[in-house]
């Protein structure tokens, strides 16, 4: 389906929406994420995903706006915006990136509204930066990084090579893996967000003694590296977060994926009744299989729809206390915020297989048990 469908049927989809609870005033909600261009995956599984719990929810009650920020902070801040001013939304959700979350977020909390991250966890927004009615579903930027930093650690691998984009979430990936790894860089690169050839970075890797090579780079940017990295010839073992591995990517990659080992909260044999049945019902409704992103998408709808169904919006300390207590089924299993409105959960240890002729994730191991990011005790929340 064409990404000008899959748009029109998100937005025909927001109007089948949730019941709230008894005399409770409708709930809007303005979803911006990356719909086209660079990213443009990451977006439509988020969305995806959280359209279909609107959908299999029902009834009537909370409606959604959906836009496109095209990965572009400017764009992002002016939908806010006409979201708040215009649409008069009370909850916001969607973006992809901690750049236009860190453009968007503030703002938008500063004004009264709820913002529910389905993805970006940027640190300023975890610690002295959190704020009561900012919730992220997903994790904190460094978290996956961290995990995949103690995988390393266990792994015996002493001298990393480690590379990630010039931005936020970038710059708290390498520190993540850092924190976690016990043994010395053969180098750290930041690379541009976005870019696409990286001759350059894989020269630098193949003369710097590395033993493994550890790289963030999520979307397109991921899919790029790894083709060339595959075709370098260079046979170092490659560790990395869910974002460089996941469903998207791995089709575009293909073979030259199998047995990297990454680190994810979720994935699709996570042993639940919840997730089984958002595994076969997300299958059958887009004919792919759900990724990370698509599970983010579907557990924050599901924290909404929870929390509508306790409290009213329009009582701001009903409804944050309602989100807070995090009452709805979670695909990753048992779910709670910290002090700070993250999740403390497990970060599991996957490898690439192939299934037919798909190649997916399955889960190897757990690098790190409920855990809490680092930037909880600067929160006064």
């Amino acid at each position: 389906m064409k990404l000008k469908s899959l748009v029109l049927a998100a937005c025909m989809a927001a109007t089948a929406s949730v019941g709230l609870a008894d005399g409770h005033a409708k709930l809007k909600v303005g979803m911006i994420t990356t719909l086209s261009g660079g990213g443009a995956g990451l977006g439509i599984d988020v969305r995806d995903g959280f359209m279909l719990a609107m959908k299999q929810a029902g009834d009537t009650g909370i409606e959604v706006v959906i836009e496109d920020d095209q990965r572009k902070p400017d764009i992002a801040v002016q939908l806010a915006d006409k979201m708040i001013q215009s649409e008069k939304v009370d909850v916001m959700t969607g973006i992809i990136w901690s750049n236009l979350a860190m453009a968007v977020v503030p703002s938008a909390t500063a004004q009264g509204k709820f913002y529910l991250s389905p993805n970006a966890g940027p640190s300023a927004l975890a610690g002295k930066g959190c704020h009561p009615n900012y919730f992220n579903v997903a994790w904190q930027n460094d978290n996956l990084h961290e995990a995949a930093g103690a995988y390393a650690n266990t792994a015996g691998y002493k001298k990393s090579f480690i590379l990630a984009p010039n931005y936020p979430a970038g710059k708290d990936a390498l520190t993540g893996y850092k924190r976690q790894y016990g043994g010395e860089l053969a180098g750290e690169l930041f690379t541009k967000l976005g870019q696409t050839d990286y001759a350059a970075e894989i020269a630098q890797i193949r003369a710097s003694g590395a033993d493994s090579v550890f790289f963030f780079l999520p979307g397109g940017m991921g899919i790029s590296f790894l083709k060339q990295y595959a075709d370098s010839g260079i046979d170092l073992p490659v560790v990395g977060p869910a974002f460089s591995f996941d469903q998207g990517i791995l089709q575009a990659v293909g073979a030259a994926a199998l047995g990297v080992v990454n680190t994810s909260q979720w994935n699709k044999d996570i042993d639940n009744a919840a997730n089984k049945a958002f595994v076969e019902t997300f299958s059958a409704e887009y004919g792919r299989l759900p990724s990370l992103y698509a599970s983010q998408g579907f557990d924050t709808a599901n924290l909404l729809i929870s929390a509508a169904a306790k409290a009213d919006v329009r009582d701001a300390d009903a409804f944050r206390a309602a989100l807070k207590a995090a009452d709805f089924a979670s695909t990753r299993g048992d779910f709670a915020f910290g002090n700070n409105n993250h999740p403390i959960q497990n970060i599991y240890v996957r490898e690439v297989i192939q299934e037919g002729d798909v190649f997916t994730n399955k889960i190897i191991g757990t690098a790190l048990e409920s855990h809490q990011d680092v930037y909880a005790s600067d929160c006064a929340n």
